[in-house]
């Protein structure tokens, strides 16, 4: 069985893939791979991604003639359109200059401006947003979207359904069975047999079908929740955020570190913009955008690094990417961890189940030869002799259908569909089926501070300034003019963020990150006008805000000629670079060791109080310092230092309550100061008897300190993306199951190396999101508990269908091959068997892996990497089960007809019998059912009404079985029952709950039943079983 072995669960190779799918048995692969990576699919996709990036020069000439694109008709329309509408450039000549990065068109329409000019729009101002204008911009230059394979529909699931290998079989016998049965018997009793087969054929393909269909609405969902992306845009001169989708030829885009590049365009403004273009290119250096030498900006690249802002000039399908989109087929998702220890499980078993049909079908036919050779000889046939050889041959098949379990490794997916849908309602989306299941076995989350663990609601709440603490109420009366006046100057001048329009508050709309707009705030309060204070110089060098340089800078000249420099960020690292203060008086004053301890010891106050601090530094740059192409980092002015609350989340104390009493340990990791990460952490729960750390610390411990001490870490403060991603390698090393949270570019390693990489949806980057597993939509710790509770649920769901299910099949296995060995028939026929199939296949998966979680979930510890799927308390219920059920269906098989009183001739008398083997036996699985919802508990009752799903499988089985017993006794080989033998056949399914009571207070081992020797790589996957001694 080591064709099943999977080396890395984020990253298996289409190789391993194709090797365990050919060892699986499988009966219906179009059904069992539906919503897996299609292998052959996905190598035609990275063939075309290869020819797509095998050189931009290639590409551009042809494109324009390639079916689909822009071709010669589509050319003159454009030119068309865009004359009827008065615009002076076309959908086409667009298209071609970006994309080629053509340089002297550009120049020939008047550079980035005027090209502006002729969209007809101002480069400050944008689009003016009306909805004709809008729409008239979509007619001529098209709409930022590309054509989707439509969805499919109810028949083609039915189509899928009846591809079963063993139901084509079938079918097959269900032909015979009318083409023998009609002749011999006459058309009256004839086609009863043939008939009955086909209708159940029919039943379980429909019921199927239904099932089949209800997972893909709820898959294509969540596909059109992973397509929700927003863009900020400038339109009627106010910035706003819009969909991706309604981006219009003409927009200006503001473009910050880890955004998508949504559309094909020319950069307007930028600083330090670094682009990503190996999604196009192939080339894996980094691009440097300028406006003067490289302003071309294609579609589906990424900001690596900087901010600006661009022009779109082609959407949707007028751009590579939207073709390249188009031209791809969806490539589904990896197998998930469970799916494929349950597809090796379901392989065993079915070969298992393939050698007791065969056997089987010798065991009655031999039997049914020498009793002929006996009775009539070999040499007489009839047609019931024939149709009786084609219902052992159907009984054969029709085990093979109940022994392969291809409900095991399809109930994960039915699981996670359910869950995944049910959890975008709590704020989470699951970008991957494996992450929802891997949550379940989280030992340890590495979570990010801000906007997760906090609010991220903002607001400076104190200041030292001019050389004291002071309230921010208190400043517009305290501080001197010179002072507020750079202060202001610092505030909105050295900002990522804008100052919009007043609201009906009052107060105008402040736009950029929660830090941003806190700070923006305090300049508002000191009376600020952003748009005049930026009037009034101009930006000549901008140093963005990244991870690394935990600082951003501004250097600027004003009307008089003279250039300021201002930095902003972390208080230790900004005030590093002053050696000057304003003091009280508004002078500026030598920043001595005592007054630089004076406000270290100011910012460890700060910290202390749970603030997250910020420096604002100025100078005055002379006029031979590089030339003013770089912001000087040396001889600053201390302006202030402000204390930023950020209130820790509502509910947050209590979630990491949960989380250690489930067994998953909680560790804060941030970009902060220690000692407000400490405050926070204590607040929240987290830092308890546990170490907190610095990353440049860590950065220097051994690899015997990492082994020795990464247990014990709880906080880890102003540290890096590397050193996160240095972290979480070391916690799965350790063998913790690791989820990790990011919302920055650089987050990107670490949230790829985790066993859960979750971003957050508010925070975010795209480049965020597209790395991790799970997207938290609300930024919210609480949700990540959530989610880990989800996980739990499908795990111990499928669990419960497993337990379900291997009984099911035991049984029926046994019973009807011990039959035939002994009696020389099968107590359960074709059609009863579909139907038993049905129940513990379709619809058993629908009752138990749709069980919504609950409280008790997390009240257990975590499975972690090495526990065992099938454990020791699902092995005992079975057992127990197995067991009872064996006994009293045997007891009716060999002593029913004495112990019931049977009456009639003995045709009458077997068939009443089996009628009733049959009966019970459905009725134990009904019971069997309800106790699999609980594996260990006693009352399996509780939480039964949230379930509607399960309530509803339950009567309908049960509705079922006595239309099919009572009114379809031709069809089914069964004859109606008296009201004593309903009685009986539903009091020995109920007995099997006093059977699981007592079952349930028997003790277990520890130490796994079926121990074997499996090994466990890093990524939590096992050998599956290669015989019944190692199968656990």
């Amino acid at each position: 069985m080591s064709d099943f072995l999977i080396e890395n669960a984020k990253d298996v190779s289409d190789e391993v893939l194709e090797k365990w799918r050919k060892s699986t048995l499988v009966l219906n692969a179009a059904r069992r791979f539906r919503y897996t990576v299609d292998l052959k699919k996905k190598k035609q996709n990275d063939q075309k991604k290869r020819f797509k990036v095998g050189g931009l020069a290639a590409k551009a000439a042809f494109r324009f003639i390639e079916a689909g694109r822009i071709t010669p008709t589509k050319v003159t329309e454009y030119q068309e359109k865009a004359r009827e509408y008065g615009f002076p450039i076309d959908a086409a000549s667009l298209a071609s200059m970006v994309e080629k990065s053509d340089k002297s068109a550009l120049k020939m329409h008047g550079f980035v401006a005027g090209v502006a000019k002729k969209l007809k729009i101002n480069e400050s101002e944008g689009v003016i947003e009306d909805e004709a204008g809008i729409q008239e911009r979509k007619e001529v230059f098209g709409t930022n979207t590309y054509p989707e394979k439509p969805a499919k529909g109810f028949l083609a699931f039915v189509v899928e359904a009846a591809q079963d290998l063993t139901l084509m079989v079938l079918g097959v016998c269900a032909i015979i069975s009318l083409a023998v049965g009609i002749p011999t018997e006459g058309i009256k009793e004839g086609w009863y047999d043939g008939a009955g087969i086909a209708f159940s054929i029919i039943l379980v393909v429909f019921v199927t079908a239904a099932s089949d269909f209800q997972q893909s609405l709820q898959f294509r969902d969540l596909e059109a929740e992973k397509k929700k992306i927003f863009i900020q845009v400038t339109r009627s001169k106010c910035r706003k955020q819009v969909s991706i989708y309604e981006l219009v030829v003409g927009d200006v885009v503001h473009l910050s570190i880890g955004d998508q590049v949504p559309a094909d365009g020319l950069l307007i403004e930028g600083h330090e913009v670094t682009i990503d273009e190996s999604s196009m290119t192939g080339e894996s250096m980094p691009r440097h955008k300028s406006v003067e030498n490289d302003p071309f900006l294609l579609s589906g690249t990424k900001v690596q690094d900087g901010n600006g802002r661009m022009l779109v000039t082609a959407v949707g399908m007028n751009t590579e990417w939207g073709h390249l989109m188009a031209t791809l087929g969806e490539e589904g998702d990896t197998e998930t961890p469970l799916q494929v220890k349950l597809n090796g499980l379901a392989t065993f078993i079915g070969k298992l189940g393939l050698f007791a049909a065969i056997l089987t079908f010798a065991v009655l036919l031999i039997r049914f030869l020498v009793n002929k050779y006996v009775t009539e000889g070999l040499l007489d046939w009839s047609g019931a002799d024939a149709v009786a050889i084609v219902n052992f041959f159907a009984i054969a098949v029709t085990i093979i259908v109940v022994a392969v379990p291809e409900g095991l490794p399809l109930a994960v997916t039915l699981t996670l569909a359910f869950a995944m849908k049910k959890m975008i309602h709590d704020k989470a989306l699951v970008r991957h089926l494996a992450a929802c299941e891997t949550m379940g076995c989280a030992t340890t989350i590495c979570s990010d501070k801000t906007g997760t663990l906090t609010t991220n609601n903002m607001v400076v709440v104190k200041a030292w300034v001019a050389g004291d603490v002071r309230e921010v109420k208190n400043l517009k009366t305290e501080l001197s003019p010179d002072v507020q006046e750079i202060l202001i100057e610092g505030i909105f001048l050295n900002t990522s963020g804008d100052v919009g329009d007043t609201c009906d508050n009052g107060r105008p709309k402040l736009i950029g990150t929660p830090t941003e707009t806190a700070v923006l705030g305090l300049g508002v309060d000191l009376g600020g006008n952003f748009k005049e204070v930026r009037s009034k110089v101009k930006i000549v060098k901008v140093n963005p805000f990244n991870s690394a340089r935990k600082k951003m800078g501004v250097l600027l000249r004003d009307a008089d000629g003279n250039h300021r420099a201002h930095w902003k960020g972390a208080s230790e690292i900004v005030l590093g670079l002053c050696d000057r203060y304003i003091d009280q008086d508004g002078n500026i004053a030598p920043l001595d060791d005592d007054k630089r301890k004076m406000l270290e010891s100011t910012i460890s106050h700060f910290a202390d109080e749970a603030l997250r601090t910020l420096c604002l530094g100025y100078k005055t740059v002379e006029h031979h310092h590089h030339g003013f192409r770089e912001v000087p980092e040396e001889n600053f002015v201390c302006i202030a230092i402000v204390g930023i609350k950020d209130p820790v989340r509502p509910g947050v104390p209590e979630a990491v309550r949960l989380c250690y009493g489930a067994g998953v340990k909680v560790r804060m990791v941030t970009g902060d100061n220690l000692n407000t990460a400490k405050a926070i952490a204590r607040e929240c729960g987290i830092l308890t008897d546990g170490e907190a750390v610095e990353g440049p610390d860590f950065r220097n411990w051994s690899d015997q300190d990492m082994r020795s001490r990464i247990p014990s870490i709880q906080v880890m403060a102003r540290s890096s993306p590397t050193d996160k991603h240095t972290l979480v390698k070391w916690l799965k090393a350790l063998g913790e199951v690791v989820a990790v949270t990011g919302d920055g570019t650089n987050d990107a390693p670490a949230l790829k190396e985790a066993d859960i990489g979750m971003a957050m949806g508010i925070a975010g980057t795209e480049v965020a999101k597209e790395s991790a597993d799970v997207i938290v939509l609300d930024d919210n710790f609480n949700t990540i508990v959530v989610v880990g509770k989800w996980g739990r649920a499908v795990y111990t769901n499928i669990q419960k269908f497993v337990q379900f299910q291997l009984t099911v099949n035991i049984v029926a296995l046994f019973i009807n091959f011990s039959s035939a060995c002994l009696t020389g028939e099968a107590p359960l026929t074709a059609v009863q068997l579909l139907w038993v199939n049905l129940i513990m296949d379709t619809l058993g998966a629908l009752a138990l892996a749709t069980e919504p979680p609950t409280d008790d979930l997390m009240k257990k510890p975590s499975t972690g990497r090495k526990a065992k799927f099938i454990t020791n308390i699902m092995w005992r219920n079975i057992i127990g089960q197995v067991i009872y059920q064996l006994i009293v269906l045997s007891v009716l098989q060999y002593g029913g007809t004495k112990l019931l009183h049977l009456s009639g001739n003995e045709e009458e008398i077997q068939l009443q019998l089996n009628t009733l083997i049959f009966n019970s036996f459905v009725f134990c699985q009904v019971f069997n059912e309800m106790n699999a919802r609980e594996m260990e508990k006693i009352n399996i009752f509780s939480h039964t009404f949230d379930n509607w799903i399960f309530l509803l499988v339950i009567t309908f089985t049960v509705v079922f079985q006595f239309v099919l017993v009572t009114f379809l006794g031709k069809f089914a080989h069964t004859v109606p029952l008296t009201l004593q033998q309903w009685g009986i056949s539903v009091g020995i399914g109920a007995i099997s709950l006093i059977i699981a009571v007592g079952t349930k207070l028997v003790p277990v081992p520890s130490k796994p039943f079926f121990e074997g020797s499996q090994p466990v790589n890093a990524n939590g996957y096992e050998r599956l079983p290669g015989s019944p001694e190692e199968l656990a």
